[in-house]
């Protein structure tokens, strides 16, 4: 049986109040078939801990520090920016499906999980922050930094995963794309979701997700820590003047190839290269 797709109106995952609350999204519960995410705010001494699994993890440390365990290997101190608006990009576990898995705060840390199904490369490896590759992209009202943090040129089974740091007033995901189709080497399908900051926490932003004969057109005001899913269709975002906007991109198809169409109706505002390498 196949996912159960849901409601446009579900699309957008408020943040989680209270204490200890965070995201914990699965492929059941977002109505796809592989991408799977979980936030964990912690304090210093709290742990999370997932048995062993199936599925490949990427494991990012986006603010504070934190000692990881999974198997029989550790990696203590990992971290590298108290805020996601830093500058700097964070160091990312990538782990092999399998072994179970144990994070642990040494300071005020926000950590993210990413899971998908295990595919044939199977990996464990520990992509420092000096090693991601930081790209400029568009120009003027689109002009946007990128943290290619676990890139498609980059040996992983399913996940792909970057940043994005929009200024306000600026576009990002833009002209509109979508990657809903396998039609290999003109698109993929990739299921995403983007999980959003913002400089000034009570920022927010305008996000649409629309097909081109509009069987889906949603439009949506995430704020900070909000999660938006993106089954299909093209999916733009703008970021109100003055509210510096973030988002962590986490993707996942049957393979894992990052090729992308352009809205026909927009493509005119293409202004940057989409084979940047990485």
């Amino acid at each position: 049986m196949g996912p159960t797709m849901v409601e446009p109106s579900d699309l957008l995952r408020r943040a989680p109040v209270g204490e200890g609350s965070a995201h914990a999204i699965t492929p059941a519960s977002a109505g796809w078939r592989y991408v799977g995410f979980s936030e964990h705010r912690l304090h210093q001494g709290q742990a999370i801990s997932r048995g062993p699994e199936e599925r490949e993890r990427a494991v990012v440390v986006l603010e504070g520090a934190a000692s990881i365990q999974a198997g029989a290997e550790r990696w203590g101190s990992l971290g590298s920016r108290e805020s996601v608006f830093a500058g700097t990009a964070p160091p990312v576990l990538l782990l092999e499906p399998g072994p179970d898995l144990v994070v642990e705060a040494e300071s005020e840390a926000t950590v993210i999980v990413a899971d998908a199904p295990a595919a044939d490369l199977r990996l464990t490896r520990l992509f420092e922050p000096h090693e991601i590759f930081v790209e400029t992209r568009g120009e003027g009202i689109t002009r946007r930094t990128i943290h290619h943090l676990l890139p498609p040129t980059a040996a992983a089974g399913r996940l792909i995963l970057f940043e994005v740091f929009t200024p306000g007033g600026n576009w990002s995901s833009y002209p509109p794309h979508k990657h809903d189709t396998e039609d290999p080497p003109t698109e993929a399908y990739l299921e995403e979701l983007y999980y959003y900051r913002f400089a000034r926490p009570e920022g927010w932003g305008f996000a649409r997700v629309y097909t081109a004969d509009r069987s889906l057109d949603a439009s949506f005001a995430p704020s900070d820590r909000d999660v938006l899913l993106i089954p299909r269709g093209y999916h733009p975002f703008g970021a109100p003047a003055g509210y510096e906007a973030y988002y962590l991109n986490v993707m996942a198809g049957p393979n894992r190839n990052w090729h992308f169409t352009v809205d026909p109706d927009h493509a005119w505002l293409m202004n940057w290269d989409p084979n940047t390498p990485a």
